[in-house]
């Protein structure tokens, strides 16, 4: 039998993927660029965020068919400790720890709680 996965399982994870990578950007992309005035930091991740609404929304309307709104936010927390990880190492150039490390375990195994029964 060959593996397929219901289209509404999977789409809102790509879609919140992809609406974190905006986000991230939008709300911590402006601290490499501290000389910039505050208002131009504020309005550049403003307009970024748009898009990452773009993403979102859809992503939840979609994914509401088969998670519930508090799977929802969980998926949505879970991926954006993932992608910020990722962001803070390759774009901010910082150092994650072990105690990072081990935090986001904590709140992964939470977020496995909210998938039980």
């Amino acid at each position: 039998m060959p593996f397929s996965l219901n289209p509404a399982a999977v789409w809102p994870i790509v879609l919140l993927c992809l609406s974190n990578v905006f986000m991230t950007f939008a709300w911590y992309g402006h601290l490499k660029f501290k000389s910039a005035p505050l208002l131009v930091a504020v309005l550049a991740s403003w307009g970024i965020a748009f898009f990452e609404y773009c993403l979102a929304v859809p992503a939840n309307r979609i994914g509401h068919e088969i998670y519930s709104a508090a799977q929802l936010k969980t998926i949505q927390e879970v991926i954006t400790l993932l992608v910020f990880a990722g962001f803070s190492v390759f774009w901010l150039k910082e150092s994650l720890t072990w105690n990072h490390a081990v935090g986001f375990m904590l709140i992964a195994a939470g977020a496995a709680f909210v998938f039980k029964g």
